[in-house]
């Protein structure tokens, strides 16, 4: 029977009294891309370093192409590409020498994908690490991540660094073309739109659980914004099932709600209103409808 490429199952972690998953369950397939989302401390970076064996499960299990990552570090690693969000890149080599360093634990080193990345990158392969700027660190680390053609790209924060043009463009396309080459991405990011654009599957975290997961489409299929109108004037937010956030005031309030449209009218009616107009919600509507936060209070933070 052919394994997931990923398959995590009711993982639990635990660092002093905190704990940092709480039963964490995800699954992840060939071909696909997979984003992670959640705010500072919700278990992202976490949850990809079990994947990488880097940490061991306090209960539950992680299996990474039917291996434990833990007990068998080299038949998982030789498979998989990682850029960490730390950049943690030796700092007296050389570019090129990253590179040669890196080739040498994977047979499948396509030194001519290697070569065209630092081309599209303009980086000058005889620059040490530790002169690169952080934008181009993290291109130095995604070269080496991805230039062996993993089965499994992990990325954790990629775009950190990086300028808006090779976020979207060149990043776009390397993650794309891993994933249309058959091969599997996952990656964490605090830029929804980012994962809004590329990934095929989302997953929500919050406080070390999972709170929602699944394809894309389908969740945003889930969710919708609709402005309502109504003949009474509320200070507060009035009681409207299957409603998630609610913003404005007096008789216009703009709801980001669950469920079919059908039966927020007929909840949206019982209050005495009406909805005006729906549209399906963005994934950062719905991250911040999920985590109970107002925008104000998440682009503070």
């Amino acid at each position: 029977m052919e394994h997931p490429v990923i398959d995590v199952k009711d993982l639990s972690r635990t660092f002093a009294d905190k704990k940092a998953l709480d039963g964490v369950s995800f699954s992840a397939a060939a071909g696909q891309v997979y984003g992670l989302v959640g705010s500072n401390g919700a278990g992202k970076t976490t949850l990809l370093k079990h994947m990488l064996g880097l940490l061991r499960a306090t209960a539950g299990s992680v299996r990474i192409f039917g291996l434990d990552p833990v007990r068998d570090p080299a038949g998982v690693l030789s498979r998989v590409g990682y850029l960490s969000e730390e950049r943690d890149l030796p700092e007296w080599m050389r570019i090129d020498e990253l590179l040669r360093y890196t080739q040498a634990y994977h047979p499948t080193w396509d030194a001519a994908y290697a070569r065209e990345l630092l081309e599209t990158f303009a980086l000058d392969p005889k620059k040490k690490i530790k002169d690169l700027s952080k934008g181009m660190r993290a291109q130095a680390g995604l070269i080496a991540a991805v230039a062996h053609r993993p089965e499994l790209l992990i990325l954790d924060e990629p775009s950190s660094g990086l300028d808006a043009m090779v976020r979207r463009d060149i990043l776009d396309a390397i993650v794309r073309a891993v994933a249309d080459d058959g091969r599997t991405v996952i990656f964490s990011s605090h830029l929804l739109d980012e994962v809004e654009r590329m990934s095929d599957h989302v997953t929500l975290m919050q406080q070390g659980r999972v709170t929602l997961s699944g394809i894309l489409d389908d969740v945003r299929r889930d969710y919708q914004r609709s402005r309502v109108r109504f003949a009474e004037h509320f200070d507060q937010p009035p009681v409207i099932d299957t409603a998630l956030a609610m913003e404005g005031g007096g008789r216009t309030w703009s709801v980001i709600h669950s469920g079919s449209i059908e039966q927020f009218r007929h909840s949206v009616h019982a209050c005495g209103g009406e909805v005006v107009e729906s549209r399906d919600a963005t994934l950062e509507e719905i991250f911040l409808a999920r985590a109970g936060r107002g925008r104000q209070q998440v682009e503070a933070a």
